[in-house]
């Protein structure tokens, strides 16, 4: 083995050789899944839970550019609504809405594809995003493990995920915040591997016994401008995806002093504070801000926009008077979605706190009406139509014990994945602790999902054993792994019916609610 080859293996560890495989099977399982994704899609035809805002705001981004007021906020497809006179909806004025328009605009895409009185359309955006992601969570894991068949499993544990399930046919926003976060992290990753392999090339170029004192450099990285994009869009659809920002740009850092480090280069910390830090932060900080504030292309192009016309009406203070006043006014209109944002306590019956979202205390109930003998197919005395956004427990039980595994193998192992997955966890997931004081629901935990799965996929790969185990040890895994999987899809089947608004007799829907606080 080469010089080069031995740096190689050393920085990027076993490379899965089966391509073809690779990519076949996480998408054959993304196709079944986004085919029970966008089946029956369209039902119910009614506004459910906080569709009743981004469908119309989608609408109104669609035909002005920015979200205009509406006059009303029912849950029902209003008559008018399906008609498609949506003016008598809306005034002239611009609505204060407190998320960023990204999540709008993709939801937008649907409604523009098949109309906005579509329900099929209003959620299109959301089951494309929600399917891409499966294939998504399939190839990081693949690229992290080093296995194809691990791959494969978390693409399955995706598609039979209930709580992404459920996220993947609703047109809400935060699904769109799990996308970005999971593309920008997909993205690093690829540069991880991309930046290793160009620094066990150069390397390997210095002749022997040369002190390497910073290391060389490893070009402009393409994948982190990728990275900051997707960051970008994530914060622009909802502001949580700034933690993202702070802890992805910190783990690829530390992913090229690692490097650095296993490569021999001597000041490899300093090289990382000097070198390579500050080229991090210039492409990722930097895209991701510039990225963010295009995503209001459509409130500065218009006059109607929430705030869009403060800075004309207030002096700028002293010392911001070089600030252009659109801009000026976008700040203003970011101090009064922050004010909303902390003021917001109001109490609500399905507000969760985040200590209980791991163990799917408290599913959000999306969507729930009683229907009586002869409405839609019922054939007993009282029925139910429910949608409720509860994971599939086999996963997040298995995850929330999982992550003590993740803390050991990080710290006792010093294994790179285990942190990668922490990471994810403290983008999505810690930073809702600081904010206890104000209503928050566990749906939230959908923006991370995919580090759920994964968490997962690495307690599988514990049990299906390494490599080099004995014939009878992965036979033992691979049945145990198996097993887990059937038992998956067989929870996944059971809660079908309150994942897709079917009608059930109310003592089959009570059946279903195993813990007094899913009711």
């Amino acid at each position: 083995m080469t010089r080069a080859e031995q740096l190689r293996a050393r920085l990027l560890g076993f490379r899965p050789s089966d391509a073809l495989w690779g990519w076949l099977g996480p998408t054959l399982i993304a196709i079944v899944g986004g085919f029970i994704r966008f089946w029956q899609l369209d039902r119910p035809h009614q506004l459910v839970f906080d569709e009743t805002y981004y469908v119309k705001q989608g609408v109104s981004m669609m035909r002005y550019g920015v979200e205009m007021r509406w006059k009303g906020e029912g849950e029902k497809v209003d008559p008018s609504f399906t008609r498609g006179t949506l003016e008598v909806f809306r005034t002239t004025e611009g609505d204060m809405v407190v998320h960023p328009p990204v999540g709008k605009w993709i939801i937008a895409a649907g409604e523009w594809l098949f109309g906005p009185t579509s329900s099929y359309g209003w959620r299109f955006s959301v089951a494309l995003l929600g399917t891409v992601s499966i294939l998504m969570v399939g190839r990081i894991a693949r690229r992290m493990f080093g296995s194809t068949l691990l791959g494969c499993i978390a693409a399955f544990l995706t598609a039979f995920e209930g709580h992404h399930f459920v996220h993947s046919r609703t047109g809400l926003l935060d699904i769109i915040v799990m996308f970005f976060a999971l593309a920008a992290f997909g993205a690093l990753l690829v540069d991880r591997d991309a930046s290793r392999a160009i620094l066990a090339r150069k390397v390997a170029e210095i002749p022997t016994g040369t002190r390497l004192q910073w290391g060389p450099w490893l070009g402009l990285r393409p994948w982190r401008w990728v990275a900051a994009v997707s960051i970008g869009l994530c914060a622009g659809t909802k502001w949580s995806g700034f933690y993202y920002l702070v802890v992805f740009g910190l783990l690829t850092v530390l992913w090229d002093m690692g490097a650095h480090r296993a490569a021999g280069v001597r000041n490899w910390l300093r090289a990382g504070l000097i070198k390579d830090a500050p080229q991090a932060a210039v492409t990722i900080v930097g895209g991701t801000l510039v990225t963010y504030v295009a995503s209001f292309a459509g409130w500065f192009a218009t006059d109607r926009g929430y705030d869009r016309q403060w800075a004309w009406t207030n002096p700028a203070p002293a010392g911001w008077g070089w600030v252009p006043g659109p801009l000026r006014s976008l700040w203003q209109y970011h101090k009064e979605i922050l004010d909303f944002h902390n003021h917001l306590t109001s109490p609500h019956q399905y507000q969760s706190n985040p200590w209980a979202w791991l163990v799917q205390a408290r599913p959000t109930s999306f969507f729930y009406e009683t229907k009586t003998t002869g409405q839609e197919g019922c054939t007993v005395e009282k029925c139910s139509k429910a949608i409720s956004s509860l994971g599939t427990i086999s996963i997040w039980w298995v995850a929330a014990a999982g992550i003590v595994v993740l803390l050991w193998y990080w710290v006792g192992r010093r294994d790179w994945r285990a942190g990668a997955i922490l990471a994810g966890y403290a983008g999505g997931y810690l930073p809702w602790f600081l904010i206890q004081h104000r209503t928050i629901y566990q749906f939230y935990s959908i923006a991370f999902q995919p580090f759920v799965v994964l968490t997962v996929v690495f307690v599988l790969g514990l049990v299906l054993g390494p490599k080099d185990a004995s014939e009878t040890r992965r036979h033992v895994g691979i049945v145990l792994v198996g097993a887990y999987c059937l038992a998956t899809l067989m929870l996944f089947a059971f809660y079908w019916p309150i994942y897709t608004a079917q009608v059930i007799p109310y003592d089959h829907w009570r059946y279903r609610m195993w813990l007094p606080s899913w009711v």
